[in-house]
Formats: C-alpha cells, sequence, structure tokens
C-alpha cells in the first residue's frame, strides 16, 4: 500500500492555484488531499504566503507562474474578467488550466481562450462542480436508462443572500452550474432564450430568469436570486413517466426524489394519480473532490474533461442571450 501511495504521489501532475480567495482556498485544500497541489499564486502575497505556509507547498509571485518550469496545470479562481487573459497566458506556456466559472465575460473571449488550449494542446477545463454532484449523475443515469421517459420540463432554482459582485449580476454569478446541468440533460443547446431581471440594489440584475426552448420538445426555465432571504438549490425534471428532484439543500438520503405519475383523459376530463416520493440511494462523495480528481486524470491521461471549454462556451452563451440590461443609477 504504502509503495502504491508512493508512485501515485509520484504520477500527480504538478498544480498551482491562483486567486487564494473563497473559492480557491477550496481548490488548494482539496488538491492538497489528493497529492497534486504544488504551489500557491495571488496578487495578495501575504495572503498566497500564508496559504503556502498552512499547506507546505511554493508561494510563486505571480508573474513568475506561468513560466514556472515545475508548474504542470494551474488551477484560476480570479475575478472572471481576468479569467480569459489569464489562461491564454497559461496554455501558451504549456500549463493545462481548469477555470472557474465563468470563464470569461464575452463570447469571444471565452473562445479565444479555448481556442489557445486547443492549438496548444493543452487541457482546458470549467469548473461546472455540480456536474460532478454524485445525485446529479445518478439523475443523468436514470434520464439515460429511460426511467423518467421523455424528458418535457427542466426547472432550476438557485437562490440566497449574496454574494454580491461588481462586474457579473445573480444570472452570471449563480446560474452557470444549473445550465450546465441543463444542457448536460438536453444534450444539445437551447433555440431560444428569453431572459427577465430585475435590479434592486444597483445597475445589475439581482433576481434572473431563463426562460428556454430546445430542439427536442424540452422546455427549461431558470430562476436566480441573490437577494432572497433563503437558500435553494433544486433542479426539477419533468418526464412522461416521471419527475425528479435534486435537491443539494435536502439530507444526502433524500437529495434526489423521484415521484411516479400517471396523468389521462376520462370522458373529456383529465384524471391523474401521484405517489410518494422514492428516494433514491446515493453513494456520497464531495463534488469539487471528483471535480479536481478529473482534471488530474484528464492531465495525466490527456482527455477531455467532463466539462470542457465547448461547455463553457455554450453555457455563456446563454447567459449572454438572456442578460438584461438596467440603467446604471445616477
Amino acid at each position: 500500500m504504502d509503495a502504491d501511495m508512493k508512485k501515485a504521489e509520484k504520477m500527480a501532475p504538478r498544480i498551482a492555484v491562483l486567486g487564494c480567495g473563497y473559492w480557491g482556498s477550496n481548490h488548494i485544500r482539496t488538491l492538497k488531499s489528493l497529492g497534486a497541489l504544488f504551489a500557491v499564486s495571488d496578487q495578495n502575497t501575504d495572503r498566497a504566503a500564508g496559504f503556502a505556509a498552512e499547506q507546505n507547498v511554493l508561494h510563486i509571485e505571480v508573474d513568475d507562474l506561468f513560466t514556472h518550469p515545475e508548474v504542470d496545470a494551474i488551477v484560476m479562481a480570479l475575478p472572471p474578467q481576468f479569467h480569459a487573459a489569464a489562461a491564454i497566458r497559461a496554455v501558451t506556456n504549456g500549463k493545462d488550466v481548469l477555470v472557474e466559472k465563468p470563464i470569461a465575460l464575452t463570447v469571444p473571449d471565452a473562445e479565444a481562450a479555448v481556442k489557445a488550449a486547443r492549438d496548444n494542446g493543452r487541457i482546458f477545463m470549467v469548473g461546472h462542480v455540480l456536474r460532478f454532484h454524485p445525485a446529479f449523475e445518478r439523475l443523468l443515469e436514470l434520464i439515460k436508462a429511460g426511467d423518467l421517459g421523455d424528458v418535457r420540463y427542466i426547472h432550476s432554482h438557485r437562490l440566497g443572500l449574496g454574494k454580491f459582485h461588481t462586474e457579473n449580476d445573480a444570472l452570471w454569478d449563480l446560474a452557470p452550474h444549473d445550465l450546465s446541468m441543463i444542457l448536460a440533460i438536453t444534450g444539445t443547446e437551447p433555440l431560444e432564450v428569453r431572459g427577465e431581471g430585475a435590479a434592486v440594489l444597483d445597475h445589475l440584475s439581482d433576481f434572473a430568469h431563463l426562460h428556454m426552448r430546445f430542439p427536442n420538445n424540452i422546455r427549461g426555465h431558470l430562476f436566480a436570486s441573490r437577494l432572497n432571504p433563503y437558500r435553494e438549490r433544486r433542479l426539477t425534471v419533468v418526464g412522461t413517466k416521471a419527475m425528479a428532484v435534486f435537491d443539494d439543500m435536502e439530507q444526502w438520503d433524500k437529495k434526489l426524489a423521484v415521484y411516479k405519475h400517471s396523468i389521462w383523459q376520462d370522458n373529456g376530463q383529465w384524471a391523474s394519480t401521484t405517489e410518494e416520493p422514492t428516494y433514491v440511494k446515493i453513494a456520497q462523495g464531495m463534488p469539487l473532490t471528483r471535480e479536481c480528481q478529473n482534471f488530474i486524470d484528464s492531465i495525466n491521461t490527456r482527455s477531455e474533461p467532463v466539462t470542457d471549454g465547448e461547455e463553457a462556451i455554450r453555457v455563456l452563451r446563454i447567459l449572454t442571450a438572456g442578460t438584461v440590461a438596467h440603467d446604471k443609477a445616477s
């Protein structure tokens, strides 16, 4: 066992985390637990040095990180307006990248970053972490097995208080995870996207709705809010045989529920039967750990990650189409 562990550690890519804020710190601890954390970097050198000392890894200055000969890959958890340029700089210097969402604030910037990675033979992964949630993976298995019948409608709610950003609104901050899941379920991009938004605090939407129509006769709806008194993290899929709910606020034994139903017409009137939900057993696991492991595996095998750059571009197209502009306060 000791020999196997040493071999695994030897094979682990040397990954640096750029950005030691809230989400970057999660990546730091997770990669350390996987034996792949090599260094940390941040414009705030004191913060980076603190994490480096805590995790017993290198602290590399930002300007030196992209050309450091011992860094194989970089995880980027920066304000989104800096992601594209940093990713391009990394891949052109031979580094694989995992870029947190959103990977850019415009589709052209995202396309440029993904193209740079492809042209330089580098792995480009996006941090759509809920794609790695065991409950969602199990939900996707049920859908593909036909247990829900034909999917007809998907709606997601992601509500809470904060966080507030100066560059991106509730839609761009909260919706990418849900859009990633919706795209995985539908297997295609929407034909139509209509957005609605309300700005309460300033000129950025604090409440956002997306209405989507897909080519395979599926409709979708997304509601995101950063100004809500309670938290909600729920994805509902309505099929012709059954409905399923992935509720990430529930305990593990109730995170994924399936509702069997029957609906028919009787003498011109609609009738239906409902049953109590069946809770699907799922294996527990941390989505971020599984995401980081997928990044490590992709680096080692040179295979495409589950959430690649093309997916990130598809998500950005929807965000762009659904964004509502508000006049800036005078």
